[in-house]
Formats: structure tokens, C-alpha cells, sequence
């Protein structure tokens, strides 16, 4: 493959959906695994009827609850929260937090929080996030909650969804307006471009990005990192009345929850932390560690439409895997038009691609995109993409995901940046992901530009002291390779280890009830499971 598309990653991570493969390093997930699942398998949204009428009126945190907090941030703590009824059956609030934890009276910022109320005796609240990073807590709730959810679950705990910092309804970075974003994704570089012609275009468009998300985002831009998202978890805790954290995270949420069992372990209670992320890894490490859990997803993929009678793919899977990149390079070097007129890139042709690879049991519609490709259509590339994107049918997008994923990793993680260095990433990702991995080079690039510096170091999380945490890997998980997960549980001091052999993205809602039983009865429960369990 000759060419990267426009706006190399700006860094990888690893969760849900499809991941934008410009402008940021690996694959993210626009939105979620477990929303890309909902939007691709028809799943009904919501709960299953038979809800409460939602708890609303003005609530505060119990002192008990609160423990020990600096003088300065006892104000947050102690704020009075206004439930009001929103999106037919929710309760929704407004959370103030401060903008900046080392200096908590230069200003607030809003998290955006709803509530399903439990459906029996609540014996706690249970807070989730579905990764990104920069995924819709709030979303998730609202339209996914018997996806993410058990019915035992629903009955035994008030669920609760956030928008972390910087991401859609809450205090939100912003960098490109929806018409901007279209022209942005419609970007390519000519395949007929030399290595150095592409990284001086990748700068170039890196630094007017980055001017936009500093001009449109202001000071927000500079504290939406991991550890400030996680102290935020903490008032959200207290004040939803639980003397400790009660936590379901996906992906990207995983480092988000280990990063809180690291800073307060003593106020962690049930934490799952499925798909999980490594934060020793450096974030070449990620992304290459990503590239060949792809390769290896899509060898799956490519064995699995083998075996079906409709597949457009020669014998062989090495065949097979030939076809998909004789294709991705017929896009670079001629993108393909869509019936609305719009340019499908190889950019946009990749994050159609990958979205379906979350979950096999969406790998038939895979077929179907590739089927058409091939001849010419790229409709439902294009529709998976848009999907991955967040871009509705009237050209609007429904959250900020992308920005926020490339603001928050800008923070997270100190990038190499040398042209060299660079470079000899890109031979490494090469060699992990053939298929994909030229494409998800060059993200420290983006981040080089930042207006700010990067706060977050790599480091193992020890979390000693917490209650014993669940940490769940997928055999075939793409986006967060499963051995991150044996890694992380190896730091947290009191981790049990839980394996689902599948294919796809994170395991709690796909998995079966295997899986689940055992999630529910850790957090209904208390229910330990043996370390090292396996579905």
C-alpha cells in the first residue's frame, strides 16, 4: 500500500466500533463495541418495559459516603444534584466538576449523567462506560441498557451513564464543524505520493486541526486526560450515595477504571473491566499491538466467509486476505463514489471495514460490503462507515467522539514525533498488519502539533488494597488483543482473571450466559470466580 489516507491516528486505542484510521493511532471505536453491536444486529434499544417511573428532585451526597477529601474540593462533593425526567424513562442531571484538579477554584466544567432507576431493591448505583475513548455514556444508557445490561442487573442497581469530560453533552471539546467533518473525510493523499511528500502533508493538515480544537476548545483541551476523567468517577461515587465504586467499563473504560482503583483504592467495590487496555503500553506498543490483533481478525473473517457459499473471495486464506488488500489498494488509488455523490477514501473504505470485525455475528454484513465493493458499489461500506463516524442520513453527526478520542489521547500519551521514528513505525506496523498496518502509522504526528503537552506517562496500575477486580479478555478481540488483558490483571494486586474464547470485541452482553452469570453474581452477589476461569 503506497499511501496512508489524510490525518494519521493520533494514537491508537482500542475500543469499540470502528476506528477513524486518520488522525489517530490505531482503532478506536467512534462509538462503542456494544453500539456498534445494537446498530448492526436490530437489537431494541432501552429497557424492556415494565419501569419505574423515574426518581427525580433534588438529592446530595451523605457525608458517610463522602470520606476524606481536600478542603478544596469539598464543594463538588457536597453540590446538590437535580434529577429531572428525560428520554421517557430516565432521570438526567448535571454534575459540576472542577476544570482543573490542581487548581479546583480556577472554574467548573458539566458532566452530563442519566439514571435507570433499578427495577427491585437497589442495593447501589453501578456506573458505566463503553470506552472510546470519547464514547456517549449517556448514549449507551439510553439506547443500549438491555444490551449492556442483565435483567438481574437492571433489578439490583440503579444504572448510571456519563459523558466523560470533554465528550458530547458534557463540557466538550469541539475542532470541526459537521460540514468540515464531511470535507475532512473526504480527504486522500495520491497514491503516487513519495514517503516524505506524505509526512510533510500529514503535518501540515495536523497543524490546522489542532489550531481548530485549541481555537474552538479552549482551556477544556488541556485537562480532559484519563486521570481527571477517573477523580471526576470518584464525585460522581458520592454522589450517587455509595461509600464505594460500583463499575462496569468497556475497553477504553478499563484504563479508565484501573486508573480510579489506582487513585482511590480504597473506595473501589465491584469493578469489571472488559476489553481490557494495558497502561503500561506505550502508545507505539498499542497500535502495534492492535495491528496484529486486526490481521489476525481478519485471517478469521476471511476463513469464515470461506466457509460460506456466498463468499466473493478466492480459496485460501491466504488467498483470501490477498483479495482484501488488492482491494484496499484499488481504493487508494482511486476512490470510489457513492450514490449521494460523496468520495469514498481509503480512509473511509477502512472504517467501514473494520466496524463489522467487532462482533462475527456481524461478519455476514462484512460479506455483503465487500460483495458490492467489488463491483463497484460502496454503499454499505459507506453505511458502516457513516455508522462508525456517527454521521446520521441528514449529514449530521450525533456526538464529538472523534475530537474527543484525539484530545484525551493527546493528553494520555507522550508520542514519538521524529520523521525517523516515524517511519520505522510504520515498517514495524507493516510487518504486524500487512492488510492494515501502513494506515495506522504516523499518529504521533497529530499530537506534535497539540497546544498541550502531553500529562500522561505509561505505567503499570497496582491498585493495592482494592477489592478483588474482575478483568475479562476476548481470545479474538481486535481491538484490545486478549494478552493486555492477562497483563493488566497481572498489576492489580487483587485482579481475578476471566477469559471468553470468541471472536469480537468485549464479552459481557455477547458472550452468552457463561459470561454473564458469572459478571451478575460477582456484582449482585459478590461472587468472587477462581482466577483464571475461561467460556
Amino acid at each position: 500500500m503506497s499511501a496512508a489516507a489524510m490525518h494519521p491516528p493520533a494514537h491508537p486505542e482500542p475500543h469499540a466500533l470502528a476506528a477513524r484510521l486518520r488522525r489517530r493511532a490505531p482503532i478506536r471505536a467512534a462509538v462503542t463495541a456494544v453500539v456498534a453491536v445494537l446498530a448492526l444486529t436490530g437489537c431494541v434499544p432501552g429497557s424492556d418495559g415494565g419501569e419505574p417511573t423515574p426518581r427525580t428532585g433534588v438529592e446530595r451526597a451523605d457525608p458517610a459516603v463522602i470520606g476524606s477529601v481536600p478542603e478544596e474540593l469539598a464543594p463538588f462533593y457536597g453540590q446538590e444534584v437535580v434529577w429531572e425526567p428525560c428520554e421517557a424513562s430516565f432521570a438526567c442531571a448535571s454534575v459540576e466538576v472542577p476544570l482543573d484538579y490542581a487548581d479546583p477554584g480556577a472554574g467548573f466544567i458539566t458532566l452530563a449523567v442519566i439514571r435507570a432507576d433499578a427495577t427491585g431493591q437497589a442495593q447501589g448505583t453501578l456506573l458505566v462506560n463503553p470506552g472510546g475513548p470519547g464514547a456517549s455514556g449517556v448514549n449507551i444508557v439510553r439506547d443500549g441498557l438491555t444490551f449492556i445490561t442483565s435483567e438481574r442487573l437492571r433489578e439490583s442497581f440503579d444504572i448510571v451513564g456519563f459523558d466523560p469530560r470533554g465528550v458530547n453533552r458534557s463540557s466538550a471539546v469541539g475542532c470541526l464543524t459537521d460540514a468540515e467533518r464531511d470535507q475532512d473525510r473526504e480527504k486522500y493523499i495520491p497514491a503516487e505520493a513519495t514517503a516524505d511528500q506524505r509526512y510533510e502533508l500529514y503535518v501540515a493538515d495536523a497543524r490546522e486541526y489542532a489550531g481548530l480544537c485549541a481555537e474552538r476548545s479552549g482551556a477544556l483541551l488541556g485537562h480532559v486526560d484519563t486521570v481527571s476523567a477517573a477523580r471526576d468517577l470518584d464525585i460522581l461515587r458520592a454522589l450517587a450515595g455509595d461509600p464505594k465504586l460500583n463499575f462496569l467499563g468497556f475497553s477504553y473504560g478499563s484504563k479508565l477504571g484501573a486508573t480510579y482503583a489506582g487513585l482511590f483504592p480504597e473506595r473501589s467495590g465491584k469493578l469489571v473491566l472488559d476489553g481490557a487496555l494495558d497502561p503500561s503500553l506505550t502508545s507505539a506498543e498499542v497500535t502495534l499491538g492492535q495491528a496484529a490483533a486486526f490481521e489476525k481478525a481478519i485471517r478469521a473473517y476471511v476463513g469464515f466467509c470461506q466457509s460460506e457459499p456466498d463468499c466473493p473471495l478466492p480459496e485460501g486464506v491466504g488467498a483470501g486476505v490477498s483479495a482484501i488488500q488488492d482491494l484496499f489498494d484499488s481504493v487508494e488509488s482511486q476512490p470510489m463514489t457513492a450514490d449521494d455523490g460523496r468520495l469514498v477514501t481509503i480512509d473511509v473504505f477502512l472504517q467501514g471495514f473494520i466496524l463489522p470485525l467487532y462482533d462475527d455475528g456481524n461478519w455476514p454484513l462484512l460479506t455483503q460490503a465487500i460483495d458490492e465493493a467489488l463491483q463497484g458499489d460502496p454503499g454499505t461500506i459507506q453505511y458502516l462507515a457513516d455508522l462508525s463516524a456517527e454521521r446520521e442520513a441528514d449529514g449530521t453527526y450525533s456526538s464529538n467522539s472523534e475530537d474527543a478520542f484525539t484530545a484525551i489521547n493527546c493528553l494520555d500519551y507522550p508520542m514519538a514525533t521524529d520523521r525517523d521514528q516515524l517511519q520505522a513505525e510504520e515498517e514495524r506496523l507493516v510487518r504486524a498488519s500487512p492488510t492494515i498496518g501502513a494506515y495506522l502509522a504516523y499518529g504521533g504526528v497529530t499530537c506534535a502539533a497539540w497546544k498541550y503537552p502531553p500529562v500522561g506517562e505509561p505505567a503499570p496500575i497496582r491498585a493495592a488494597g482494592a477489592d478483588p477486580i474482575l478483568v475479562i479478555g476476548t481470545t479474538g478481540d481486535p481491538a484490545t488483543p486478549y494478552e493486555w488483558s492477562v497483563s493488566l490483571a497481572g498489576q492489580l494486586e487483587s485482579a481475578v482473571h476471566l477469559t471468553w474464547e470468541g471472536e469480537g470485541h468485549t464479552a459481557y452482553g455477547r458472550a452468552g450466559e457463561c459470561i454473564g452469570s458469572i459478571v451478575d453474581a460477582y456484582f449482585v452477589d459478590g461472587t468472587v470466580p477462581d482466577d483464571g476461569a475461561r467460556c
